[in-house]
């Protein structure tokens, strides 16, 4: 077998090690700003992500779904995917705080709703191994939201269009063999408002945090995944950010008394799942590769007798 298919002996290991892959076990997972319904939301990226893990607990820190953005022409098979197996991992056992944001608002008149395994909150605290966690999504510090919400909408509007643009670049700088890039984060970086905001935002979580006496202060919404420890002259509060599934496709994850940052771009132990079966592989390889890899065991068993 190996001897007819000689790639199979440099990726069979790897291929066998994917196609037994367990799903990682974690106490809780963190996911924030997905816009399911807008054509930023990386939704099959998503989709492998929560595939590969088993948690306890499933937070859903806000903006979820885009409703102010909703488009009835637009919400493709794999976003709606990404919603059944939310709703599947509640019915298998995992516990799924749905905590409201600012583009899912309209949710929050079912706030303190629970269905089986599945809640609606505003809000939500935990008990972390003696520690206490506040979890909210953030927009709550945001005043453009609350002072002018047209002018927050319009800029979701003009947001989702660049995520439109910057594909089309992309894809025109992997046909020139140049690098991808994202255009919003270089717009972000090169605005300074835009990083006093984020700077701003974060010091008033963990003031806030810190005030109520809590260890660790879980946001989403400004896109900004982060985890840093800020100590002040009142006390220190672990600060906790879970970024996006529209540009930076991350997590948090709490495991072991400890929190990590999960990017999908860059962790590769994972994301193997989609649908239950492996992406972007070819079962007659992964075949081949299994049988490979026991010819090779039942070699070695012979061997040793």
């Amino acid at each position: 077998m190996t001897g007819s298919l000689p790639w199979l002996d440099a990726g069979s290991r790897i291929l066998f090690k994917i196609s037994v892959l367990k799903k990682r076990k974690i106490d809780i997972a963190v996911i924030s700003d997905v816009h399911l319904g807008t054509f930023g939301c990386n939704a099959e990226e998503l989709l492998i992500y929560l595939n590969s893990i088993q948690p306890k607990k499933l937070i859903l820190n806000g903006d979820i779904l885009d409703i102010w953005q909703f488009n009835k022409h637009y919400f493709p098979a794999s976003h709606m995917k990404v919603l059944r197996k939310i709703i599947g991992m509640a019915s298998k056992g995992t516990v799924v705080h749905y905590i409201t944001g600012n583009h899912d608002e309209a949710l929050r008149k079912f706030s303190d709703t629970s269905m089986g395994n599945f809640h609606i909150q505003d809000k939500l605290v935990l008990q972390l191994d003696g520690k206490k966690a506040w979890f909210f999504h953030g927009d709550i510090f945001d005043a453009a939201i609350h002072n002018a919400k047209w002018l927050a909408k319009l800029g979701g509007y003009g947001y989702d269009m660049l995520i439109l643009l910057n594909r089309l670049t992309n894809w025109t700088a992997v046909k020139l063999g140049r690098e991808k890039f994202s255009l919003s984060k270089r717009l972000k970086n090169d605005f300074k408002g835009a990083l006093g905001h984020v700077s701003d935002f974060e010091r008033t979580a963990t003031d806030l945090a810190i005030k109520n006496g809590y260890d660790f202060v879980v946001c989403g919404h400004i896109h900004q995944p982060k985890k840093k420890m800020v100590v002040t002259k009142k006390g220190r509060c672990t600060y906790l950010n879970s970024g996006d599934w529209v540009e930076n496709l991350t997590a948090l994850e709490y495991s072991f008394k400890r929190w990590k940052i999960y990017r999908y771009n860059h962790d590769k132990l994972s994301p193997f799942f989609a649908d239950e079966e492996i992406k972007q592989m070819d079962m007659h390889e992964l075949i081949a590769s299994i049988m490979a890899t026991k010819e090779r065991e039942a070699k070695k068993k012979t061997e040793n007798l």
